[in-house]
């Protein structure tokens, strides 16, 4: 009867997975036991994510100091490196608690991939982007956190970018992406995710890779979401509640 209980609840919370406001009622869940560090943290929306679905998240790494503030306001890390994670890597002096992970996540800067972007242009090019206003190139910044996979050695790595990562010239970062993670130790797989089969109202495209060292076959994970988009029109004409 608890595990029909544990279902009914899964299913209550699947149908109102899209209304923020159900979600702001309930406030975060009970927790879950797995731990979490977030790279390129930004303001933390994937650390809201990991909350919402019960992780601790430990902390982050952030090159932008605005950004940084930001993170800091809405989620009070326990630790916080403000810093290139070219810098982050070769710290000597990270607590025991990062080095026993259950997933580290990182959103490398995605703009030198994006079809609107530069793309070719831009790849392999030192320049100071709005990243932390540092000279530093951002096309390699994937591998730079595959060092990062491998320095930590977390049960699981979570990476995103765009879209425009799987097209063209690009699909070679993502041969060399599974190389990188095989070599240390990982099956990796990818997989395309669109917002307006999420129940988010965009149509944003991202592409997740996870890897994992465990022995665990990542074909067995299901990303299949079958949400109805939300358009426009419904919300100008006040049919979201």
């Amino acid at each position: 009867m608890e595990i029909l209980g544990q279902l009914s609840l899964f299913e209550d919370k699947k149908e109102k997975s899209n209304d923020w406001k159900w979600w702001m009622s309930k406030d975060y869940p009970q927790k879950n036991g797995l731990t979490v560090f977030s790279c390129f943290a930004c303001g933390g929306g994937s650390t809201m994510g990991y909350k919402l679905a019960g992780c601790e998240v430990l902390g982050c790494n952030e090159i932008d100091p605005r950004m940084n503030e930001i993170y800091v306001e809405n989620h009070h890390p326990k630790y916080n490196y403000l810093e290139d994670i070219r810098d982050f890597n070769k710290r000597e002096d990270l607590p025991e608690k990062l080095y026993d992970l259950d997933i580290l996540d990182g959103s490398p800067p995605c703009s030198t991939f994006s079809m609107a972007g530069q793309r070719e242009d831009a790849w392999g090019v030192a320049k100071k982007f709005r990243e932390g206003q540092k000279e530093q190139t951002l096309d390699d910044l994937l591998f730079v956190f595959i060092d990062t996979v491998a320095k930590l050695k977390p049960k699981v790595a979570i990476m995103e970018n765009v879209e425009g990562l799987m097209l063209g010239n690009a699909w070679k970062y993502v041969q060399q992406i599974y190389k990188k993670f095989n070599e240390i130790g990982y099956s990796v797989k990818h997989w395309l995710l669109k917002g307006e089969e999420m129940g988010v109202p965009q149509t944003r495209h991202r592409v997740f890779f996870v890897a994992t060292r465990l022995p665990f076959n990542l074909d067995y994970i299901n990303m299949y979401f079958n949400y109805e988009p939300i358009t426009y029109g419904q919300i100008k004409q006040g049919e979201l509640h």
